[in-house]
């Protein structure tokens, strides 16, 4: 039997794979606004027309890209989530989680953070980044009223702050371990929302 080297296991991936995996590293990397077109198409290894008639345009690949993120972001978290029993235990887990990604040697921060600082408003990127924020809010408000907090809503807004602050320390101040920070202070805040110390 022929062993399949690098070349053609990289034929046999479809056009819309590469491109969106060769956009994924780009835009995550450098940004969206600096990845011209003509990068994408060279890394990928695919014809112009391919990611035209695949995608149709470039925002149309950001958007991919950003639905990628999105799936795979919230696969992760609640991935953490359910590893666990404990109502506390779960909610804590989205910071576990962070702090795997924080740790990773390629992680550049939030991409929904970076996308929407260099899209204009009202567009599809805007749209994909508030898409991926009512998640994460509706995730940290469902963990909340799991774990009976009496207001988890505002529990979920202020979870959700320190999830937030805890991407970008890790990533602007180039420290792994701020979502074990963030951790910490969503234990203390949502110890005092319960009322029940352990």
């Amino acid at each position: 039997m022929a062993t399949a080297t690098p070349a053609t296991v990289e034929s046999r991936r479809s056009a819309r794979e590469r491109l969106l995996d060769a956009a994924s590293e780009l835009f995550y990397d450098e940004g969206i606004q600096s990845v011209g077109i003509d990068r994408i198409i060279e890394k990928a290894r695919v014809a112009k027309a391919s990611l035209y008639n695949t995608f149709g345009s470039k925002e149309e690949l950001v958007q991919a890209y950003l639905a990628t993120r999105h799936t795979v972001t919230m696969e992760r978290l609640n991935l953490a989530v359910e590893k666990h029993t404990d109502a506390r235990d779960r909610l804590l887990a989205v910071f576990d989680a962070q702090a795997d990604l924080a740790a990773q040697p390629n992680f550049r921060g939030c991409a929904f953070i970076s996308a929407s600082a260099e899209a204009p408003p009202g567009g599809r990127v805007e749209q994909a980044a508030d898409d991926y924020r009512t998640e994460i809010r509706t995730l940290f408000t469902r963990l909340a009223e799991q774990a009976g907090a009496p207001e988890p809503g505002a529990l979920a807004r202020q979870l959700h702050l320190l999830y937030d602050g805890a991407g970008i320390s890790a990533r602007m101040d180039r420290d792994p371990t701020a979502p074990l920070g963030a951790r910490a202070a969503a234990a203390a805040l949502l110890e005092s929302a319960l009322g029940q110390p352990r």
